[in-house]
């Protein structure tokens, strides 16, 4: 649904932000009710499609969420009309056009009951008779509202691929018949690692928003954080879950800081840290401190210590790039991730210079498995930069512009490819 900010219409750019923020929201009710993922994805569509064709015609309504939640409501009556239980279904469609329609129209919390179906959707995708892929994968198309598209790149395979994966899923759910709930405590346990993934992943989304205009999907992340805090008091024991939530934390804490007033990219190192939010740090730090004196640390929890120490540098020259690079090695051998090595090897280059990131990264490209992530080859070509190579930087900054799909990233990428071709080479 995105199109050039600047050919947008005002009810069109308001249809496309609310479909952006609130899609996984709204899905996620009409699941619970319809007991359907594909009716109700269906009918959310049309209720979209619709507002794209009517609100730039006769004006936003006072009460957008309401419109598109009853628009939806109304096509899924007509829909259900010659399916069993429709009288039943009808009433608690009822409900729910009331619930939305008494909810402010300006609030951004939602509702108890919406944030309730959102996690039990969560649980739904995450059951153990999936696999771990479509878990992530199904959760993300839901919840998060990540199209086929989206999902394929982050799971770097091909689209057509991802597609049949969602199908399957999908249709594995409803041929098994696996309840719509939260499960029961013992059996809370076996979904903790993929419930704790998808939540993150649905965080990076917001964070670092893959496509479109804005580089933070503010809601993306706020709900993420939310979901995260719900899954800690399922199961307060657990130290990743700790971890997980602070690590949210600590990063949305930057968020107001990531662009410029033009909806630039921002890097961490020109950021005015005097405007992140210290309140989200204290809270984050103190989540870490719980997860890592609980003994061995898991994944998040390496991450978690990670971003508590850039948090907590009053400046980029305070950061303890060494003590970052040994953590990223760390995780590195016990959790092995080619993004992971990407991180450490950018950590290196912090630390011995950027002759030795780049050796690294390097023999991750050459490895082939990160060729069509975007991350790689912008670390590469700000490497490059930095040694004066510039010919080979400019090359690398194409590669990333051809991967990239979010407007404030290609800004910067072809601020910085435009400053390396007009500077040419270094001497010596």
């Amino acid at each position: 649904m995105t199109r050039p900010r600047d050919t947008v219409d005002p009810a069109v750019h308001t249809a496309e932000h609310l479909y952006r923020e609130a899609f996984g929201r709204f899905l996620a009710t009409l699941i619970h009710i319809l007991g359907d993922f594909d009716l109700a994805e269906e009918v959310l569509q049309e209720a979209f499609a619709n507002a794209l064709v009517h609100w730039p015609a006769a004006g936003v309504p006072r009460n957008p969420r309401a419109w598109i939640i009853q628009t939806a409501r109304n096509r899924a009556i007509d829909l259900l009309r010659r399916r069993k239980n429709f009288e039943a279904k009808c009433r608690e469609l009822e409900v729910l056009a009331e619930l939305e329609q008494s909810a402010e129209a300006a609030s951004h919390e939602p509702h108890p009951t919406l944030r309730d179906d959102q996690l039990r959707l969560i649980f739904t995708c995450c059951h153990p008779a999936l696999g771990m892929e479509a878990q992530v994968a199904l959760t993300l198309h839901t919840l998060g509202g990540l199209t086929t598209e989206e999902i394929a790149r982050a799971f770097l395979v091909p689209v057509a691929t991802m597609a049949q994966r969602l199908v399957r899923a999908k249709r594995k759910i409803s041929d098994a018949n696996i309840p719509y709930r939260v499960p029961p405590a013992e059996a809370l346990a076996e979904r903790r690692a993929a419930v704790a993934a998808v939540v993150y992943l649905i965080f990076n989304e917001g964070y670092a928003a893959s496509s479109g205009d804005a580089m933070v999907r503010r809601e993306l992340c706020a709900d993420a954080i939310r979901l995260g805090r719900r899954l800690l008091r399922l199961m307060p024991d657990q130290p990743e879950l700790q971890a997980l939530t602070a690590l949210m934390l600590l990063h949305d804490a930057r968020r107001d800081t990531r662009v410029d007033e033009a909806g630039s990219l921002v890097l961490l190192d020109e950021q005015d840290r005097r405007r992140w939010d210290r309140q989200q740090i204290t809270e984050g730090l103190s989540l870490v401190e719980q997860a890592l004196r609980a003994g061995r640390p898991g994944p998040y929890a390496l991450q978690a210590a990670i971003a508590a120490l850039h948090a907590q540098a009053a400046t980029p020259e305070a950061t303890d790039w060494p003590q970052i690079a040994a953590l990223y090695g760390v995780l590195s051998r016990l959790y092995p991730s080619p993004v992971i090595e990407l991180n450490r090897a950018v950590a290196v280059a912090m630390v011995d210079g950027p002759a030795a990131g780049l050796k690294l990264i390097d023999a991750l490209a050459a490895r082939g498995e990160l060729k069509e992530y975007r991350m790689l080859h912008a670390a590469r070509a700000d490497l490059l930069r930095r040694l004066g190579r510039r010919a080979e930087a400019a090359a690398a900054y194409r590669a990333a512009l051809r991967l990239s799909l979010s407007e404030p990233e290609r800004r910067f990428l072809n601020r910085r490819l435009t400053e390396v071709e007009t500077q040419g080479d270094a001497i010596g």
